[in-house]
Order: C-alpha cells, then structure tokens, then sequence
C-alpha cells in the first residue's frame, strides 16, 4: 500500500466527499479519484459509494481506515523523529510542579529549557502532588515533580530528593530537644497543612496506625500560611527545610528532626508509562534531574 494513497483515502473519509477534499488538497478531483481507485485495484475491494451527497465507507473501507490512521501516524512520527536527531526539538511540553518546587526552582527550569531547547515551548503548571498526579494520568501533563505519590500502574516515578521531616516551633515558645520522637508530637499544639496536601498525608499515615492523637488546633491550605501562624506563636508544625523561607533569620524559628521513626519527603519525577516519550520528553526529563535541588534545602536522594 502507498503511504500517499492511504492519505487521500482518509482525506476523503474526513472531508465526506471527493470534491471537498480535493479542494483541501490542492488536486484536481480526477486525480484524487484515480488515486483511489489504484488503491482499490491494489486492495481488490472497493473503499467507498458515492452517494449525492459525498462518498460513504464500504465494510472494507471502515476496516482499512483503522489501519490508515495508524500507519500515517506511525510514518509521521518516524519522521519527526529522524528530523529531530540534527536538531533541537520542537514542540511543545506540559511541567506540572507543587509550589514550594515552583517558587523554588521554576525560574531555573524555565531559563534553561530556554537555552537547551529554544525551537520548544515549556508551559508550567502549579498545583498540590494530589492534582498532579491526576492530571499526568489523564493526560494533562507530560511530566511532573511530585510529593510522595501514591503508586500507579500508570505512572514511572524516580526519586529526585529525600528530605527529613522538623518539628518547628516559635522561637520564643518552650525550647525543643535536640530530636524529637514521633510519638512526642502529641504533646505539642500542631498548626498543620490541610489535606490532601502531601506532608499532612505523610504524617496522618504514620500517627493513624500508631494511634498517635496530634494536637491540631489549625489546618490551613498555604504552607506559607502554616508557618506564619507558627511565627505568630499559634502553634507549631511539621514540614522539611525546603518549605521554610530562605528569607527567615537563624533564630526565627526553633527547629528539632524527628526520629524514632524517622520520617521524609520524597520528590519524584514522575512520567506516564504507556505514552510513547518524545526526544523532547526525554530531554526535559533529564534537565529537571539536573536542577540544584539544594536551592529547596534538601539533599539529594
């Protein structure tokens, strides 16, 4: 079969007649009919009846149009795919980050696209772990750095960045140990992110069969917000040295690690499994695990 035999066919498919797509093809109708009609000869079936009004699918024509649409589109893509090897690739790709990571290191990731990739367009999308995780799965995005996901068939993850949990207190509130149990943190008044955030689900996971009751006085959404309050003296919280202020002064807040057990955050890249990956995923991918994750204050993993 003739690849530009099969894109005439389709295009008569899709415009619902010979002299409509003939038009959108910039060919006189006669050649378009003749085109077909040597695919026809080639196939020994005919592919269409014409109707006045257009040209509709034999039962061989419906089994083949399957057929065309993947074969077109797997020429296509070996195409781009040879003229991307001298080049940089085009295109255009979906980054989802939470947005501590966005805030963080965002203006590096787009700076450097820029420069690796200057013929593709990045568009960043910000949003809790939770909600990027759906969106990469619907399709949404084509990658995403996430906060300790859930597993999916679905989804490839690889850790980029294991970080500790602190216990953080006002700085003019009763002095902390020099470590913290985790059971311990039931005696503290706890100002805490709100779910489904991913650091309030990492600790609701381990108090829950440990029956550890926290003292929440508050949930707030913003972890901005949670340390404010714990500024404020309203309570203190959990959360990693990524998610404080780089702006908050040595003595601004107390700060203790939690052991026994001790507890971290992991950020993931996170990638669909059944979507073929393009160059241009590819290479996005192995420029967000060059990002200095120590701009979040936390070591890799």
């Amino acid at each position: 079969m003739d690849l530009r035999q099969l894109g005439y066919f389709v295009s008569v498919v899709d415009a619902g007649s010979f002299s409509r797509a003939a038009v959108a093809l910039n060919l006189a109708q006669p050649t378009l009919s003749r085109q077909v009609g040597l695919l026809e000869a080639d196939l020994g079936q005919r592919l269409f009846v014409r109707t006045g009004r257009g040209a509709l699918l034999t039962e061989a024509g419906e089994a083949l149009l399957v057929h065309a649409r993947l074969m077109l589109d797997t020429a296509q893509r070996a195409r781009d795919e040879l003229r991307e090897l001298h080049a940089s690739p085009g295109g255009r790709i979906t980054v989802g980050l939470p947005p501590r990571v966005a805030a963080g290191l965002g203006a590096a990731l787009v700076t450097r696209f820029r420069e690796r990739l200057p013929r593709a367009v990045i568009t960043v999308s910000e949003g809790l772990s939770l909600h990027l995780r759906e969106w990469l799965i619907a399709g949404r995005l084509d990658l995403a750095l996430l906060f300790d996901p859930p597993a999916s068939p679905l989804l490839a993850y690889e850790t980029l960045m294991r970080e500790s949990l602190l216990l953080v207190a006002p700085a003019d509130g009763p002095r902390l140990p020099p470590r913290v149990s985790f059971a311990a943190l039931a005696d503290w008044p706890m100002v805490l992110p709100s779910a489904p955030n991913a650091i309030r689900s990492l600790v609701d996971a381990i108090a829950r069969p440990r029956r550890i009751h926290l003292q929440v006085v508050a949930e707030v959404g913003s972890v901005q917000t949670v340390v404010r309050l714990v500024q404020q003296g309203v309570g203190c919280t959990v959360l990693p040295q990524s998610a404080l202020p780089h702006e908050l002064g040595p003595g601004s807040l107390q700060r203790a690690p939690i052991v026994s057990p001790v507890v971290r955050n992991n950020l993931v890249l996170g990638m669909p499994r059944a979507r073929p990956a393009t160059r241009l995923m590819r290479e996005t991918a192995e420029l967000l695990k060059s990002l200095d994750f120590r701009a979040l204050g936390g070591p890799p993993p």
